[in-house]
């Protein structure tokens, strides 16, 4: 294997444990991260989430048994590119129908607005798909981008950047989209390649 394709193994491997690490119930999430990343005991554990020792060993497996289910991310540039343009193509067209077709029916959309208000998640393909019908508007602009390893976006209006967006694909279907929207954050990236 190649150090290219090691590393979007790395960044594939480690968004889809974010992703399934989302999805899981709290408790579960925490006896999980707890125990495996930090090594802390199953007695602690129980009492910070209000179950016995036992239980919040049970939590924890049950994570791990979920996180070993869950599918990886496609790792082909090409096929997360092709999903994620029928994505925007959709939206851009108006079209709900499409959009749900491309979406996982238990995607996830994050947006982080930093300081302002407004951060959210939304869930379900439905949900996330009348969200998306924004990028109608023909002043948003879509230049596609590798944004954490994987296919993604910036979008811009009027030439500046409003937002940057990053898709998790699994079975050529959108499981994920983290969008950073904190205009403050935005402006201290590099984006020159849109000028």
């Amino acid at each position: 294997m190649e150090p290219e394709d090691e590393a979007l193994l790395a960044d594939s491997v480690g968004l889809a444990l974010l992703v399934v690490l989302d999805a899981l119930p709290p408790a579960e999430r925490l006896a999980f991260v707890l125990h495996d990343m930090f090594a802390v005991p199953f007695d602690e554990i129980g009492s910070m989430v209000g179950r016995s020792p036992a239980a919040a060993r049970q939590l924890a497996s049950r994570a791990r048994r979920r996180i070993r289910e869950a599918p990886t991310p496609d790792r082909d540039p090409r096929r997360q590119r092709a999903v994620v343009d029928a994505f925007f193509a959709a939206a851009r067209g108006g079209d709900f129908e499409a959009l749900v077709a491309v979406l996982d029916p238990e995607v996830v959309h994050r947006s982080d607005w930093g300081a302002l208000p407004g951060s959210a998640v939304v869930r379900g393909a439905e949900s996330v798909a009348a969200q998306a019908l924004r990028f109608a508007d023909p002043s948003r602009i879509v230049h596609p981008a590798l944004v954490n390893g994987a296919a993604g976006a910036v979008i811009t209006v009027d030439g500046k950047p409003i937002s940057i967006v990053g898709f998790t694909v699994v079975n050529d279907r959108i499981v994920a989209i983290d969008a950073l929207v904190d205009p403050e954050r935005i402006a201290s990236l590099d984006l020159a390649f849109l000028s």
